[in-house]
């Protein structure tokens, strides 16, 4: 008999992955979608299996809903991966971003533990939850500080997802997942903003991109690496919480280079501070220039996992570099252009 598993947020970047993943494993995918006129599919679609899932409509911030899909389905696995998923969009809404990131989890939590206690758990949390970091590489025992609504938001779920595994015996684990990119992040991430404007100044739209604080850090895998994480936890005899991460940390400002150094573009950067450029080094023409509309009211400055635990326990490895992820997003925005 096919296991059963629930995706919510499944139209997302790392939904659609996980979704692939388990049809090769041989699940039946139940997919959970808010309800539209036209339920948003595109990246299920770009990956061949959009027609293989069951869809429902679902949404975090209404308790009946939930009852209604937990209490008339049997699921073996549950990956909770709906959020409010952009960091600087919970400055404008906090309110939202605590009721979808926070209490959402726990409505969903109490359904599992009410109608389907054998269900096993998965909730995305996030390295954002480390914020203002008291030690560097960050593991499954740094302290948390986080430095947006999003980060206290997921530090709620996090914790209330570990609440409910240690109160109620459910087998439910979290999974604190540094910065995962793909050609199928969404436009409004810095990683895939940097992605499309460079394709964009390659195919003779010679805008230049705008871009806020290029010293900030962050380790960044592949999202289709990090999703084998997530299925791999939930296959444990006992849940747990896990660091999923490359143990790299590199600079957006590099990121910039190794994405336009794959589609052709060499960059020669000029300035300090609000006044730093990129220019094209052939034409002199400006590739990227600073917008301080962009700055985070508190910024994180340094994110560097530790995946130590998930080596050792779940056998899992991140198998893409940042070079290489930088350079698989821009060829893919540059062959796809426009978007």
């Amino acid at each position: 008999m096919k296991m059963r598993a629930l995706i919510t947020g499944i139209s997302g970047q790392d939904g659609a992955y996980l979704a692939k993943l388990l049809l090769e494993k041989g699940y039946h995918v139940t997919g959970a979608v808010r309800r539209s006129s036209h339920p948003e599919t595109t990246r299920l679609q770009k990956l061949g299996i959009a027609d293989d899932i069951e869809y429902v409509y679902f949404d975090l911030i209404e308790t009946n809903n939930i009852i209604r899909i937990i209490r008339d389905s049997t699921f073996d696995e549950i990956y909770n991966l709906a959020a409010q998923s952009f960091v600087g969009s919970s400055w404008e809404q906090p309110v939202y971003a605590a009721d979808v990131n926070g209490l959402g989890v726990v409505r969903l939590l109490d359904c599992i533990r009410t109608f389907t206690p054998q269900s096993r758990f998965y909730q995305a949390s996030t390295s954002e939850m480390f914020g203002l970091v008291r030690s560097t590489p960050q593991n499954e025992d740094t302290p948390f500080h986080p430095r947006s609504p999003y980060g206290v938001a997921k530090t709620y779920g996090h914790y209330i997802t570990v609440n409910y595994r240690e109160s109620f015996g459910i087998h439910a684990s979290s999974g604190i997942l540094f910065n995962h990119e793909s050609p199928l992040r969404g436009s409004e991430f810095v990683t895939r903003k940097i992605t499309l404007g460079l394709a964009r100044f390659a195919r003779g739209e010679q805008v230049p991109l705008a871009l806020g604080n290029l010293d900030a850090k962050r380790d960044w895998g592949f999202a289709g690496d990090y999703v084998e994480g997530m299925w791999r936890m939930l296959q444990q005899e006992t849940a747990d919480d896990y660091v999923l991460a490359t143990g790299v940390t590199t600079p957006i400002r590099d990121f910039v280079r190794f994405a336009a150094e794959a589609i052709g573009i060499e960059l020669e950067w000029t300035g300090t501070g609000e006044a730093e450029q990129a220019l094209e080094r052939k034409t002199g023409k400006v590739v990227v220039q600073i917008n301080p509309r962009f700055y985070r009211p508190a910024e994180v400055s340094l994110l560097l996992g530790d995946a130590a635990k998930a080596r050792a326990k779940l056998g899992w490895e991140p198998k893409v570099g940042v070079r290489e992820l930088a350079a698989m997003m821009a060829q893919a925005d540059f062959d796809n252009w426009p978007a």
